[in-house]
């Protein structure tokens, strides 16, 4: 590879790919080695305003991070080089995908843009835009726009390729070549397919940074310490972690010269973090929301919902990952100690979101074997609770902002909502549970659960 210059093609031009992976290849470029370079671009017409001031700025930004003692710095990264402007037929994207150079295509869509549940099944029928992108042709979800990358690489005999899942999903390299084959052969593209198993990997990862939404003072705070007039600045926290199975078939970074954990395995570190991490973090968002916060960190100093979150993982998550490598009570307070900085300013709107995904993919898991293992599920069975209480408040106009789900029918939560027992009708959402929706275990622990809620909605 000496001489030569290679592409990761990100798709997912937001916030945390700017804060995290983007973050990685340029410490990578100060150290000297600039054989990588990141071309970037988006399959939705969303985020149009970052795409235009990144292109106005050769793909050149500000990231700031805090510290949980509120310590602030900043970085320039320009290890973005190339940033692809949307079009529908994703045209810019598909001519570096067609490259001999791009050797890594690596993707953040959000847990939703999957459309898998637990078993790896899609499910077209729930999904207008999956359906579309199987029928017809177009390249709305990721899966239709993958296929035509690879069309075009497959074309011009580019080559090999690595697919790196850089989203918050269990197994996630593996989800997303289950589904992605699915997807093909729903659409009968079996030359892709065949492709697909000479020349591609898809390493599982694990992620690891909060980055929110950036707030409208960040720009001032840019321009005030950097001099540079930013229109697409980010920030993050200070705590950074990326985890990744050593499996590229076309070479990757040498990332590990700057803190990647390249390994062999990844899932004791992601289902650590999933369960302790992830799942906290929408525990936060919901029961904040209901006690009238902005803010998660607002809601780690509420003794009340900090102690929620805190025997769910002791009680439940913990217990279920018996022979986890990792320290998992340091892990725990560390996740807290994370998301009680306030100058994060994480909003709860932002971790809401996408419930439909995140209850079967982060919580449903513990829940299903602690009634494996015998475990009382009070503590763990308070997450879907306060969600319950969360989602019949939004029916009825009371959550103080959109909230977003991409995995849901809205006519779920309407008749959640209109339901004689709201407890029972969550419960038999088979979306939501799965396997055990409708089991008498569970209802039993909600039903106990929800009594918890409403008494500390009373108290609110």
């Amino acid at each position: 590879m000496s001489g030569e210059t290679f592409t990761q093609l990100h798709i997912g031009l937001g916030s945390f790919h700017r804060a995290h992976q983007a973050m990685y290849m340029q410490k990578l470029h100060e150290a000297g080695d600039q054989r990588w370079q990141i071309i970037a671009g988006n399959i939705r017409a969303d985020g149009v305003q970052i795409i235009d001031a990144l292109q106005a700025q050769n793909g050149e930004y500000v990231l700031e991070t805090v510290t949980p003692e509120g310590e602030r710095s900043y970085h320039r990264v320009t290890s973005i080089r190339q940033v692809v402007p949307f079009d529908e037929q994703l045209s810019g994207l598909a001519k570096v995908a067609a490259d001999p150079a791009t050797r890594i295509i690596s993707f953040t869509v959000t847990e939703a843009g999957y459309y898998l549940d637990s078993r790896l099944r899609l499910d077209p029928d729930s999904y207008p835009d999956l359906r579309a992108d199987m029928e017809n042709g177009s390249c709305r979800t990721l899966y239709g726009a993958m296929t035509r990358l690879l069309h075009a690489r497959m074309s011009a005999d580019a080559g090999p390729v690595t697919f790196l899942n850089c989203d918050n999903l269990r197994s996630n390299g593996d989800r997303f070549a289950s589904g992605f084959r699915q997807f093909l052969q729903a659409r009968g593209e079996d030359a892709v397919i065949a492709w697909i198993d000479a020349n591609t990997s898809a390493p599982n990862a694990m992620v690891d940074r909060i980055a929110p939404r950036p707030p409208a003072e960040l720009r001032e705070r840019v321009r005030a310490a950097t001099g540079f007039d930013d229109g697409a600045p980010v920030m993050s926290e200070s705590f950074l972690q990326w985890v990744i199975e050593d499996e590229f078939v076309a070479g990757r970074p040498a990332w590990e010269k700057v803190g990647v954990e390249l390994v062999s395995d990844v899932g004791p570190y992601e289902e650590a973090k999933i369960r302790l991490l992830n799942a906290t973090h929408s525990c936060f968002a919901w029961a904040g929301t209901l006690r009238g916060y902005s803010f998660i960190h607002e809601g780690v100093r509420d003794a009340e919902i900090r102690q929620m979150a805190y025997d769910y993982v002791t009680d439940n998550a913990i217990p279920c990952l018996e022979g986890n490598p990792l320290d998992l009570p340091a892990y725990r307070d560390t996740v807290l100690a994370r998301f009680g900085n306030p100058e994060i300013k994480d909003t709860n709107g932002r971790v809401a979101m996408d419930a439909y995904a995140k209850i079967p993919g982060m919580i449903l898991p513990t829940i299903r074997e602690s009634l494996q293992k015998g475990l009382p599920v009070d503590a763990v069975a308070m997450l879907p609770a306060l969600f319950l209480a969360f989602i019949l408040r939004e029916q009825q106009g009371g959550i103080p902002y959109p909230y977003e789900d991409q995995a849901m029918d809205p006519a779920s939560p309407a008749a959640i909502a209109a339901a004689a027992d709201p407890v029972a009708a969550i419960c038999a959402e088979k979306v939501l549970f799965e396997e055990l929706a409708g089991d008498e275990r569970l209802l039993d622990g909600l039903r106990r659960a929800y009594r918890r809620v409403e008494a500390f909605i009373a108290a609110s």
